[in-house]
């Protein structure tokens, strides 16, 4: 047989749940379990991007990790899953699509550039709610920096972006 042997990098993305979120969580458990739900996709999603970039990332001819997720996070989409995208924190993004639009984008990148790792809010469209929630993007490895040279200099667990999640509350 083949032995595959895979290091992840041990990092943590998202924050616990601040006490003003573990009050709202007793008394809104579905609010709670798209949380949990965030979490999850975000632990999933930032493993696989250090993954794919520590293994198939050589130089700026490689497919940058943000570009196939960026295909991923749109096919979710369309399934009717949940929808996430990349945000830029720099205001030097490497696509304008990145750019944090007005609203919760923009107050979840301020949240995440003052320190915080993640940021939510619940909005009601319709007859449904969903949990709006932002996680804080550092740089964590320096192959990074083939595609993204202007994060050279950044302090290290520095939000440089975040990912910008729209899932839906489950009651």
């Amino acid at each position: 047989g083949i032995l595959l042997s895979v290091t992840i990098v041990n990092a943590t993305f998202f924050s616990t749940a601040t006490a003003e979120q573990k009050a709202e969580a007793a008394s809104d458990p579905a609010v709670e379990r798209a949380r949990r739900e965030v979490r999850m996709l975000d632990d999933i999603y930032k493993t696989s991007v250090v993954l794919i970039t520590t293994h198939y990332v050589d130089d700026r001819n490689s497919l940058p990790a943000g570009s196939a997720f960026r295909a991923l996070f749109a096919a979710v989409k369309e399934k009717g899953w949940h929808e996430v995208r990349l945000l830029d924190a720099t205001g030097q993004p490497y696509n304008d699509e990145n750019l944090p639009k007005e609203g919760f984008e923009q107050r979840a990148v301020k949240e995440l550039l003052s320190g915080k790792a993640s940021y939510d809010e619940v909005v009601t469209e319709g007859e449904k709610r969903f949990l709006l929630a932002a996680t804080s993007i550092p740089v964590v490895m320096d192959k990074c920096i083939i595609c993204h040279e202007n994060y050279r200099n950044v302090a290290k667990g520095k939000a440089i972006g975040a990912l910008g999640y729209k899932v839906p509350v489950l009651e």
